[in-house]
C-alpha cells in the first residue's frame, strides 16, 4: 500500500490559487482520474442507501452504528458531521463501508451540554469540522493507534476545541454544539465559499490561512470532491474567520511546494481500517496525516501541517489553549 500512496502522490500537481481576505487555496489536480465506484455519505443518506444510528437505546459517545442497505460501498470522510440522535458526532478517520454490512464506527462528540433523543437516526447537514480540530484529533488518534486502543480522540479537547471555537467567534451554544458556530457564521462562510470553484481535473486542495500552509483534502476521483468541495472549503474558511481582520500576508507557491514534498517523504504505518480497505498513518517532524487505501486506490488523503512545538516532538497539547496563535512549518 505505500507503494500505491507513492504512486498516487507523485500524480497529482497543485494548480493556479484563487484567494479572498486571508486564505488562499491551491487546487490539486490529476489527469485521468476514474470515475468513484462508491456513494458518498450524503448521496448515501439522501438515499436512504444507509441508516445512521446510536448502538443501542441508551447510546456510547465514542460510537455509532451504520447499516449500509445498499448493493454500493459507502465512503464516509474523516471529520465529517452527522447530526440528530442523542448528541451530534464527527466522524474520527475515513471509511470504506462494503454492501450489506453493519459497522459500529469511532466519532466523537461535538455537542457537550445534550445527551436526548432528537429522532432515532442521524441525518447530514454537510458540514466538516474545522481544519485545525482535525489537524489536533490526528495527534490524538496517532497516540490512541499506538497504544492498541484504537481511532480515539481525546473526547475532553474535542470539547474545548469547540469551545475554543465559539470564543474566538463570537458564537453561543445552548449545548455547546459546533453546528450552532457553522450556523451563527453562515454568511461569512458563503462569503468564502463564493471566491473558490472548483477547476479540470481537480481532486483536491491545499490551503493557506494568513500566508500560512494548514493542510490539505485530496481523493481518488474528480467528482468526489466535487461532491464535498464546499463541505471542505467551509471547514477551513471556518478557521479563517478567527483572523479575517488581520492584514492580508504574502500566499507562496513555493511553501505549498514544500509541503507536498514533506507528504512524499512522511513516514507511513499501516493497520487495517474500521471495515474495508487499508488505514494509513503519514508523519514527520513537519506534517502528520492519513489515508485510506483500498486495492489500488487512495479514497482519501488528508495532511496537515504541524506547529513547531509538535515539530520537535511534542503531543501539541500545550497550544489548546492559543487556538489563535499558530506557529506553523510552513
Amino acid at each position: 500500500m505505500e507503494k500505491v500512496l507513492r504512486n498516487y502522490t507523485s500524480r497529482v500537481r497543485f494548480w493556479r490559487r484563487q484567494a479572498h481576505r486571508n486564505m488562499a487555496v491551491f487546487p490539486l489536480v490529476m489527469e485521468n482520474a476514474p470515475s468513484p465506484d462508491y456513494l458518498t455519505l450524503d448521496e448515501a443518506l439522501q438515499d436512504g442507501a444507509i441508516e445512521i444510528t446510536e448502538v443501542n437505546e441508551g447510546g456510547s459517545v465514542p460510537d455509532l452504528k451504520v447499516a449500509n442497505k445498499s448493493s454500493r460501498n459507502v465512503l464516509i470522510l474523516d471529520g465529517e458531521e452527522l447530526v440528530g440522535a442523542k448528541q451530534n458526532r464527527i466522524i474520527n478517520t475515513t471509511i470504506l463501508i462494503g454492501p450489506k454490512r453493519t459497522v459500529v464506527i469511532p466519532v466523537s462528540c461535538v455537542e457537550q451540554g445534550r445527551w436526548s433523543y432528537r429522532g432515532a437516526a442521524f441525518q447530514s447537514e454537510e458540514r466538516m469540522m474545522a481544519s485545525k480540530m482535525r489537524s489536533r484529533k490526528y495527534h490524538d488518534l496517532k497516540d490512541s493507534l499506538r497504544r492498541g486502543m484504537g481511532y480515539r480522540a481525546d473526547q475532553s479537547r474535542v470539547w474545548q476545541d469547540v469551545d475554543l471555537a465559539m470564543c474566538s467567534l463570537d458564537c453561543y451554544s445552548e449545548t455547546s454544539a459546533l453546528s450552532d458556530v457553522y450556523e451563527q457564521k453562515r454568511g461569512d462562510l458563503e462569503d468564502y465559499l463564493d471566491h473558490f470553484k472548483p477547476v479540470k481535473n481537480q481532486v483536491g486542495i491545499v490551503v493557506m490561512i494568513d500566508g500560512k500552509v494548514m493542510g490539505g483534502d485530496s481523493f481518488w476521483a474528480t467528482e468526489t470532491l466535487e461532491k464535498v468541495f464546499a463541505k471542505l472549503v467551509t471547514s477551513y474558511a471556518l478557521d479563517a474567520l478567527e483572523t479575517a481582520g488581520r492584514r492580508n500576508r504574502v500566499n507562496s507557491t513555493q511553501a505549498v511546494r514544500q509541503f507536498c514534498q514533506e507528504v512524499q517523504k512522511a513516514k507511513i504505518e499501516t493497520r487495517s481500517s474500521v471495515d474495508l480497505g487499508t488505514d494509513i498513518r503519514l508523519e514527520n517532524d513537519r506534517v502528520i496525516g492519513s489515508a485510506l487505501g483500498y486495492e489500488d486506490q487512495i479514497l482519501h488523503l488528508s495532511v496537515f501541517a504541524k506547529e513547531r512545538s509538535q515539530g520537535r516532538g511534542s503531543s501539541g497539547r500545550s497550544l489548546r489553549r492559543a487556538s489563535l496563535r499558530r506557529d506553523l512549518l510552513f
